[in-house]
């Protein structure tokens, strides 16, 4: 069963301008993070989905492969459905959907959502950590509950799940898990979720995983034992992620 792999990047984020395009390590940030993924050879293919010439352009001057697509997209899901949607990559089974501002995302991360959907556990499939409680107040951390067999019940920016009694803290620290925002999908399963209209809690919480959600699709969760890198969201991850590459880096050719 092939795997594609696409990254969804464009330029409108505010909080860092042009960030697919601000450099990390002398290259592009979206450019480390294809070649991060490709490194993973979790893909068998990998492709950076923008709307933007500039983008494209700058990829593929380092070596990348692009796909260019429509700038009308409501999530990086959407876009990623109309690259797996083209001819060219109509042999890919699955396809795998990593966020272009995560240039150390977790190889197990990719592998484990890809498996979930490769081996039919899952049509769906995304990845959680498991998380402590401080994050319950964080509203920038995305929670999931999952039920026993590794399916999401809900995501939300809010505090949960809720705790009514303080006398179970305990019990609610091995209930907390963050969402890490990597996805892999069966085609049919990619297919069915962008021809769902825009639910009431996507456009509420602004996280795209509660269209299918809404619509009964299960979305399995493979869990990780520790978080991410964080991503990269402003000037200050970018100073830190430089410093990263260049502790990662030193002494190599």
């Amino acid at each position: 069963m092939q795997t594609l792999a696409v990254i969804p990047a464009r330029l409108g984020a505010t909080r860092l301008p042009r960030k697919p395009l601000r450099l990390l390590g002398g290259a592009p940030l979206v450019f480390r993070v294809w070649e991060r993924v490709r490194q993973m050879a979790v893909a068998d293919r990998v492709v950076v989905a923008t709307d933007s010439e500039e983008v494209a352009a700058s990829i593929l001057s380092h070596g990348g492969e692009v796909a260019m697509t429509r700038s009308d997209h409501p999530s990086g899901t959407d876009r990623v459905a109309e690259v797996a949607a083209r001819r060219e990559f109509s042999a890919y089974e699955t396809i795998v959907n990593v966020q272009g501002d995560e240039p150390f995302v977790s190889g197990a991360a990719v592998r484990g959502a890809a498996d979930l959907v490769r081996s039919r556990r899952f049509p769906l499939a995304t990845v959680g950590v498991f998380g402590d409680v401080s994050i319950l107040d964080e509203p920038n951390v995305v929670k999931v509950v999952c039920a026993d067999d590794g399916r999401a019940l809900y995501f939300s920016r809010a505090r949960m799940p809720f705790l009514r009694d303080p006398a179970d803290r305990p019990l609610l620290a091995t209930v907390v898990r963050q969402h890490i925002g990597v996805y892999a999908y069966a085609r049919e399963a990619l297919r069915a979720w962008v021809a769902l209209p825009v639910h009431p809690l996507e456009r509420i919480e602004r996280l795209e995983q509660l269209r299918p959600l809404a619509a009964g699709m299960p979305i399995g969760v493979y869990m990780i034992d520790a978080p991410l890198a964080a991503g990269v969201d402003t000037e200050d991850d970018l100073r830190r992620a430089n410093e990263r590459w260049s502790e990662l880096h030193t002494g190599r050719s």
